[in-house]
Order: C-alpha cells, then structure tokens, then sequence
C-alpha cells in the first residue's frame, strides 16, 4: 500500500474516530442526565457497556492510525 492510499485511509479513520467520539461523549451525557429517570438498571447497565464497547473500538481504531503513521513515516 502506497502513501496515498495509507493518507487515505487515514483520512478515513480520524473521521471515524471524531464521529465515534462524539456519539460515545453524547451517549454518556444522556445516560447522566436520565441517572435518576424510572430506569430499570439492568437497561441502565447495557447502555454502559454499550458505550463502554464503543470506546474499545476507539481505541483499536488508534492502534490502527498509529501503525499507519509509523508505515508512513518509514516508507
């Protein structure tokens, strides 16, 4: 895989990882403004590990991005 193509994806995956971000930061905001809402908790808890899941693929996503830079770097 050329440069463009490494720039290119990566393009790709800092636009994935801000949208991502975004969703998991707005998906904690609602989940602490409705704290005291007449929510079953066992809804309350996968909502939690929905975001939590979310944020583990942000963080695979990263490990992607910095292999490409080191790719880019050394080609």
């Amino acid at each position: 895989m050329g440069d463009p193509e490494l720039k290119k994806e990566l393009e790709e995956l800092d636009a994935q990882i801000e949208r991502m971000r975004r969703d998991s930061a707005q998906m904690r905001e609602e989940i602490g403004q409705s704290w005291d809402a007449p929510t079953d908790m066992a809804e309350r808890a996968t909502l939690l590990t929905n975001v939590e899941q979310q944020e583990a693929l942000i963080d695979d996503l990263q490990v992607r991005r910095e292999q490409i830079l080191r790719r880019m770097g050394s080609a």
